[in-house]
Order: C-alpha cells, then sequence, then structure tokens
C-alpha cells in the first residue's frame, strides 16, 4: 500500500513540476535537459519504490501511475478549468504581425526562437513577415505568414 501512495504523490509532484517548468522546456530539449531529465527519473524511481525492487512492487507502481493517467484524463474531459490548468492553453506571440512581448517573456520565447520556427516551417527570413505566431499547448510555435 505504501507503494501506491509513494507512486501517486510522485506522479501528482512531477506533474506540477512539469507544468511550473512550462511547455517549451520540453519541446526543445537540450542535452543539459535530456541528462536532467534522466537525472530526474532516477531519482523519482527511488523515492517510489525505496528499497523495494520487487517485481510485484514494480507492477503496483506501474499500475498506480496508468490509473492516475486515466483518472486525470476522465478529470481534464470532465472539468475545461482543470485542463487548461494541467495542458495550458495556445499563447498568441505575434497578434497581426505586432509582438506581445509581455507574453513572449512569460514563455521565456526570443525572437530568435521564433526566427527559427519562422525559417524551419515555413521558410521566412525576417520577424515582419509573420502576421501570427502561437505558442501551441505541446510547445510548439505555429507561423501564419503575411
Amino acid at each position: 500500500m505504501e507503494s501506491i501512495f509513494r507512486a501517486a504523490f510522485m506522479y501528482i509532484f512531477l506533474m506540477f513540476i512539469i507544468r511550473i517548468a512550462g511547455t517549451r522546456t520540453l519541446s526543445e530539449m537540450t542535452t543539459f535537459d535530456f541528462i536532467l531529465l534522466l537525472v530526474i527519473g532516477d531519482a523519482s524511481q527511488q523515492a517510489i519504490t525505496s528499497n523495494d525492487y520487487s517485481v510485484i512492487n514494480a507492477v503496483i507502481v506501474i499500475m498506480t501511475f496508468i490509473l492516475m493517467d486515466m483518472l486525470l484524463a476522465y478529470v481534464k474531459h470532465k472539468f475545461e478549468r482543470v485542463e487548461r490548468f494541467i495542458d495550458g492553453s495556445p499563447v498568441i506571440l505575434i497578434n497581426n504581425g505586432k509582438k506581445n512581448k509581455k507574453l513572449m517573456d512569460k514563455a521565456c520565447i526570443e525572437d530568435a526562437d521564433l526566427l527559427e520556427a519562422a525559417r524551419k516551417l515555413k521558410g521566412l527570413e525576417r520577424l515582419e513577415q509573420i502576421k501570427y505566431a502561437i505558442l501551441e499547448k505541446n510547445g510548439e510555435i505555429t507561423i501564419i505568414e503575411k
């Protein structure tokens, strides 16, 4: 029973930590971010399993994660506010050609990030060519050219 509580706590804790870190962080992972993710995974595993490395304990922990995920999906489906809190919502960074610096700063998006997305997605060379730039819920940037 202790493993269930440990797994449930770590699930909720990691969900909030990832939410605080922001979607942009996960979508543009650097080598250091990847290593940090591995360290977090190892630390989480140690916190969840304690000294019980049995197969049964692993099955209990995995089932707890799956059930927590299914429960969270159900709650998000029923309550839009919960979904917005957990998954976030799209953010318009450039609206009709005008940068929203306040939202860009909040999302930790620089002009260089927008230009990179514009080059990759649309082959654009300048910010002035962008009509809309939207930071999607999954952390990707959508570009709509003028």
